[in-house]
């Protein structure tokens, strides 16, 4: 019986294919980069096509990149961007237009005008769990079918379909016979009440959204449908699917409530796993799904930053004081730590606990004497300080994390990990295995292929790598914090 295993990890940058071992060690991986679209200020768009291509590319390279052959994996999982929103015809698989993508704040005029219907903004809360915020699908898909010539007609016919990444990958795989996606994506787009687990009629009818447009929504490990046989010469099952975040949670085997990961990729994301309750923050972060396995929810509080390694590619595309991401810890090391200057990379808004889509970025405290070693580490820094904001923010919910474990291609700085130990005041463990998204992706295929019997066969198969300690004291850290959120409050807008 095939023991391996295949991860579509479909990120905001990139799309790579990886194949795990059923003991979770990796055999290989295929990556490739498509690019990024920014129309007008706020507006970031990915191409569908150069989507499914890069996949397509992926799924096929990651062979040559080891002995392995298709008929060696026994089941597929696939791990998306999140929020991102895709609309295509479901005769022709055209999409009507590029994929509005998470990071997009097209629709913060339309969350305004709604913002002002204090009911309904109480109501998406309690029943989604979210807030109300031009990051969710829910006024990306209306946007859509409001501003592209028949969009709307089509849907009303019954012509369209909606879709997240995984949903819409789905759909491309099977040739157009799984219009799927499972709860952790659902409940991402601001239409799922994540009470009774299923889409809420209440929503789409404010959001003018027609009911047939959307997925059938499934546990996050199940089976989603065979991919055609002519991808990759074998039909093999998709049987686990969920969203980057909640997967990297499960790829952490985060299983216990109190336990938390902190994912460092394009943006930034730290989630605390509540238990079979979902806990209403009064900090502004997000009641999410964290995983749904054999019909039972288990429930996190999830704190969103827009800019992690996406304001390193800043740095080396926009201001090209890098030319890799890896030069940024020896540089970061050269800068004196206390050196005032900080990067506030609103460059989309800023995410948890502030939810502004108006601010902007800016570095501030620029001296003579400043450099860019002091600008890049200004930048990873920045990184460290938003996730204390969620750690402060989860504290005074009652949540304190127990136990952070963190993951991502910004996890394998040393330089940063230690800084975060340091503002955090607490141990930060990294795993050997930091591809955990993917591996999360993985591991629920295997869930539902048998290879594993539960998730006490997931715990087993996690390792630590390294655990970082505080070096800084009470007293420094505070100081350090505090420059931090005063930098903060002058570029915020509301």
């Amino acid at each position: 019986m095939s023991q391996y295993l295949l991860a579509i990890d479909q990120g905001t940058t990139s799309s790579r294919s990886i194949i795990f071992s059923s003991s979770g060690k990796i055999e290989a991986v295929a990556q490739q980069e498509f690019s990024q679209k920014y129309p007008k200020d706020g507006w970031v768009e990915h191409e569908p096509e150069e989507i499914w291509e890069s996949v397509l590319f992926t799924l096929k390279d990651v062979f040559k990149k080891c002995s392995l052959a298709p008929s060696d994996i026994a089941s597929i999982g696939i791990t998306n961007q999140r929020e991102t929103t895709l609309v295509w015809n479901k005769s022709t698989g055209k999409t009507v237009y590029p994929a509005i993508v998470w990071q997009d704040r097209r629709t913060a005029q339309q969350c305004r005008e709604l913002s002002s219907d204090e009911e309904f903004v109480s109501y998406i809360n309690s029943t989604t769990g979210l807030l109300l915020d031009p990051y969710f699908s829910a006024t990306k898909v209306a946007w859509i079918l409001d501003n592209v010539e028949g969009a709307r007609e089509q849907a009303e016919n019954g012509d369209l379909l909606f879709g997240t990444v995984d949903s819409y990958l789905i759909w491309r795989l099977t040739d157009g016979q799984s219009h799927k996606t499972d709860a952790t994506n659902a409940s991402r787009t601001m239409l799922f009440d994540i009470n009774k687990q299923q889409w809420d009629k209440r929503l789409l009818e404010r959001f003018n959204i027609p009911s047939s447009m959307l997925p059938e929504v499934m546990d996050c490990a199940a089976d989603y449908g065979v991919i055609n046989e002519e991808i990759l010469g074998k039909a093999i099952p998709i049987q686990g699917v969920a969203g980057d975040q909640q997967a990297a949670l499960v790829g952490q085997a985060c299983f216990k409530k109190g336990m938390a990961k902190s994912t460092y990729g394009t943006g930034c994301f730290m989630i605390l796993n509540t238990g079979n309750t979902p806990l209403q923050s009064k900090n502004r972060l997000l009641t999410t799904v964290g995983y749904r396995i054999n019909g039972e929810t288990t429930y996190a509080l999830e704190g969103s930053i827009f800019m992690a390694g996406a304001t390193v590619q800043w740095l080396r595309d926009g201001l090209k004081l890098i030319g890799d991401a890896t030069e940024s810890e020896a540089l970061a090391q050269r800068a004196r730590q206390d050196n005032g200057v900080f990067l506030v990379p609103a460059f989309t808004g800023l995410g948890a606990p502030y939810w502004d889509p108006d601010a902007r970025g800016a570095i501030l405290g620029l001296t003579r004497d400043t450099g860019i070693s002091e600008i890049v580490a200004a930048g990873l820094q920045s990184v460290c300080y938003q996730t204390k904001d969620l750690q402060k923010a989860m504290e005074s919910d009652g949540a304190r994390p127990t136990n952070i474990r963190v993951d991502g291609g910004m996890s394998q700085n040393d330089w940063v990990m230690g800084f975060l130990s340091d503002v955090l005041g607490a141990e930060v463990e990294r795993p050997e295995v930091t591809e955990t998204t993917a591996l999360g992706a993985a591991f629920l295929a295997g869930l539902q292929h048998g290879i594993f019997d539960s998730i006490d066969d997931l715990t087993q198969c996690w390792k630590s790598d390294r655990v970082f300690t505080p070096r800084l004291s009470k007293a420094e850290r505070d100081q350090a914090y505090g420059g931090w959120k005063e930098a903060v409050e002058r570029i915020r807008c509301n």
